[in-house]
């Protein structure tokens, strides 16, 4: 089954300058032309674009995504490399969530101080508020988010 590059476009939700994009950075080395040039994708460069996407959404560049295309077309030779690609940004990942977990509880114990300083009509309350009359959750908000 082939495509035009508007179907693509549709279906993916992507639009066509990226999709131009991508065959221009050699994401799609095998795509074929018809007898006017024009672009016509198969199931093939449908998955690539989906594979592309998705290595985007992890945190790759368009540079590293083309390298690891690359690699793929290279067959078994090219397993450690690919392999060792996923590690280091598995752990970059990682210490991506690590951060944003920071994030997340500096805001739920900053959601939680504004509510309490609303409640009593005074930002002193929870200011003054010694730690072990907040309550647990915030007590581990604060804690783990380095505010003691």
């Amino acid at each position: 089954m082939y495509y035009s590059i508007g179907e693509v476009a549709n279906t993916t939700g992507i639009a066509i300058s990226t999709l131009r994009y991508y065959d221009r950075e050699g994401m799609f080395p095998n795509i074929e032309r018809s007898n006017g040039g024009i672009r016509v994708f198969s199931d093939r460069e449908i998955e690539t674009i989906r594979i592309v996407e998705c290595l985007k959404t992890s945190g790759l560049s368009i540079k590293d995504i083309k390298r690891f295309l690359d690699w793929c077309q290279e067959g078994d030779a090219s397993l450690q490399k690919r392999r060792d690609m996923f590690r280091e940004r598995l752990e970059a990942v990682k210490r991506q969530m690590e951060e944003l977990q920071k994030t997340m509880d500096i805001i739920k114990y900053k959601c939680w101080y504004y509510d309490a300083a609303l409640a009593a009509g005074t930002e002193e309350a929870p200011h003054n508020m010694p730690l072990e009359e907040m309550p647990e959750e915030i007590q581990r908000y604060k804690s783990k988010a380095g505010l003691l």
